[in-house]
């Protein structure tokens, strides 16, 4: 299955990527696409993290280059925080986006998109007006103030700042970086047996040159399963956790009770396409992509999660985007980030990854 390869992949330090049939031959000149890459893949786009020492938590940045770039959004959980989504409706003006953020912090960390913006601004990229060109920089957040002792410390425009600087067309970093940072999953049964979340990435490209890809921080209330498995990775544990997983599907069909304040949560990610899209066909990209999300998280759209996914189409492969298998892929890719996200994520804040559990139930048994 593709998700336990996934998984076998990271267990052996590997970046996993899916290649459909062999890569297109490409002129001389030009690299082929790699979808070890991640979000990267798709040529054109850079990816840079800054992370905060003084509490797990940080920012997430994907700079869309010069000229900007097609984008859309579907906002799917109940409690989302996000900032500048309005003219990303096909009916609204702006054409294209020069970069896109996600945010640990709250409603704090909106402030992040102004480091962005300035980073932008000294290099003259924005859309042009009358006075000058200004930055489009949509942006969305995530929950993760309870997340370490002091809720005091949160993303802001330095964050956001740092975070453009370090971008780079290298393969994404995943795990417990960015905006991933302070993300948990698993919280059904109160924090202290949830798990930690992280950033995950994944690409997949087709042998005639269409990539997809998806970069996501995942921060969801509910358990992360393998769609092609339907067993739990990282989630909600007995207590103490001694038992193993409580399984949310479980504790939600016993009518337990969910301890959790709303809106303390959220799942939030980026699909992005080299096809050369419309602003309302990156739209519908982008609500395919929550099909994804909510294979590989349950329960997704929760009242507690503000579940934002952007999408962004640079244009470069030339011809009519078949949106069926855009959309699909996207799908696909969404999954994949996302339980490469918490297979990534590594014990914080006296939490435990993926990693660490299965680490210690392959540990040797004492005599």
């Amino acid at each position: 299955m593709v998700l336990q390869r996934a998984k076998a992949a990271l267990r052996g330090g590997l970046a996993l990527s899916i290649t459909i049939g062999a890569v297109a031959p490409q002129p001389a000149s030009k690299a082929a696409p790699d979808p070890k890459k991640g979000l990267t893949a798709v040529d054109g786009l850079l990816v840079g993290h800054h992370t905060l020492t003084e509490r797990p938590t940080g920012c997430t940045v994907v700079l869309a280059g010069a000229e900007g770039v097609v984008a859309g959004v579907w906002v799917g959980g109940g409690a989302p925080g996000t900032r500048d989504i309005e003219l990303l409706d096909p009916s609204n003006t702006v054409p294209k986006v020069h970069a896109i953020v996600l945010s640990g912090g709250s409603a704090f960390g909106l402030d992040s998109a102004s480091g962005v913006m300035k980073f932008l601004d000294e290099k003259k990229i924005g859309f042009q007006t009358r006075a000058g060109k200004v930055p489009i920089v949509p942006s969305a957040i995530l929950y993760d103030l309870a997340f370490g002792s002091k809720p005091e410390v949160r993303p802001g425009a330095d964050c956001g700042y740092q975070a453009a600087t370090a971008a780079t067309a290298k393969a994404v970093e995943e795990g417990n970086v960015g905006a991933g940072a302070g993300a948990t999953v698993g919280k059904l049964n109160d924090m202290p047996n949830a798990m930690k979340g992280g950033i995950g990435s994944s690409a997949i490209v087709m042998r005639d040159g269409l990539v997809v890809a998806a970069l996501v921080a995942v921060n969801a209330v509910g358990d992360v399963v393998d769609p092609a498995t339907g067993k739990i990775i990282a989630g909600a544990r007995t207590k103490n956790g001694t038992g193993g997983f409580a399984d949310a599907r479980v504790l939600i069909r016993a009518g337990a009770a969910y301890p959790q304040r709303p809106g303390e949560n959220t799942t939030i990610g980026i699909v992005a396409t080299n096809a050369a899209l419309t602003k309302a066909q990156a739209r519908k990209m982008a609500q395919m992509a929550h099909d994804g999300l909510a294979r590989a998280i349950v329960p997704s759209h929760t009242p507690a999660d503000g579940d934002t996914v952007f999408a962004l189409a640079t244009g470069t492969k030339t011809g009519e985007a078949d949106m069926m298998r855009v959309g699909a892929l996207a799908a696909d890719a969404m999954a994949e980030a996302i339980v490469r996200g918490v297979l990534a994520a590594k014990a914080s804040g006296g939490l435990p990854g993926a990693s660490d559990l299965a680490a210690a139930a392959n540990a040797p048994k004492k005599p």
